[in-house]
């Protein structure tokens, strides 16, 4: 009797009454809820997502398969509407010879920009890892405030001092009787681009680098020095090994920042006639969208380069990722 009483609810009145069917058990209502606060916190991020990510890369898409094209009627010459047009924007793009000139140019830049841009970052952060450092507070922020700074003020700021007419190094060379040199024509052009890009982000990849530098245990550390290995061997035999992910994590940013330079040839531009409206990709696709209004021609190279960077990268990963995350 005691097993049948617990079973049930009973009124005021003391008549025993079964649970309602459609009451849903009390560890389902939990679940629910446990699973509707994390929703509740991803929305936000989800509708920035779709707002501004997911809606325009599919609108893009789109937009690469239209183009405007003469129509029959509406007078002798037709009408101008827009159609249908395949895959035609996506081969005028690939036989642009300015579209590809701007990906070799682009390699050259990276060819430069890249590598220094690591190996000061790396550099800088071995040297502020070392025991019995100081100023290593001082030195980290000086070496990422570059970082902070906007990159068209960091452009011009690097053009003036580019510029025979105000460049200090100019008026010291010619108060010596030397001629001024050139930096934003002939030779010295990819280097004086690059140094922007590498002026500004030595700072952030030297961050990711020492903090995972400072992740590594210390007793690693002793254990070398215990069997003889000194700083150098420490660092080369032991650090760089360790921060292969971080590494490979700070190349691949670098990587996609080269392939999407923008802000300083265009800023440069003005100041020097080596710099054509053509110059990298991006440049070639803003000219076509809003120099020439073939927005359609403008998206299908945006998804090229897009559809380019993504390759890239995930060859990037698939080369390294055996190496220094210890996958196959």
């Amino acid at each position: 009797m005691s097993a049948v009483a617990d079973t049930q609810s009973h009124d005021p009145a003391g008549a025993a009454t079964a649970p309602r069917p459609d009451a849903a058990p009390q560890p389902y209502r939990r679940s629910r809820r446990r699973l509707a606060a994390p929703l509740l916190f991803l929305l936000p991020a989800a509708v920035l997502f779709l707002a501004f990510l997911a809606i325009p890369m599919c609108y893009a898409v789109f937009l690469s398969v239209r183009g405007m094209r003469v129509t029959p009627g509406g007078g002798p010459f037709g009408i101008i509407r827009e159609t249908w047009v395949g895959l035609d924007n996506y081969a005028a793009g690939l036989t642009d010879p300015e579209f590809l000139a701007g990906f070799g140019r682009l390699f050259v830049y990276g060819i430069i920009a890249v590598p220094v841009t690591l190996g000061l970052a790396l550099t800088f952060a071995l040297l502020l890892d070392l025991p019995r450092v100081r100023g290593t507070r001082f030195s980290r922020t000086a070496i990422f405030v570059p970082y902070a700074v906007p990159g068209v003020v960091a452009t011009l700021l690097w053009g003036f001092l580019y510029l025979p007419s105000t460049s200090p190094l100019n008026w010291i060379l010619e108060r010596v009787g030397l001629s001024g040199i050139e930096v934003l024509e002939g030779p010295m052009l990819f280097p004086a681009v690059a140094n922007i890009a590498i002026w500004s982000g030595v700072g952030f990849n030297m961050i990711i680098l020492f903090t995972s530098l400072r992740g590594i245990p210390a007793e690693i550390y002793e254990a070398a020095r215990l069997d003889g290995a000194g700083e150098w061997d420490i660092a080369y035999r032991i650090k760089v090994p360790l921060v292969g992910p971080a590494l490979v994590l700070t190349g691949l940013f670098a990587l996609i920042g080269t392939l999407q330079v923008y802000g300083e040839p265009t800023t440069l531009r003005p100041m020097t006639s080596a710099i054509s409206q053509t110059w990298v990709p991006l440049m070639t696709i803003y000219r076509d969208a809003f120099t020439r209004d073939d927005l359609s021609l403008a998206a299908a190279s945006s998804v090229v380069l897009a559809l380019g960077t993504l390759v890239v990268s995930v060859v990037l990963l698939r080369v390294t990722q055996k190496r220094s995350f210890g996958e196959s």
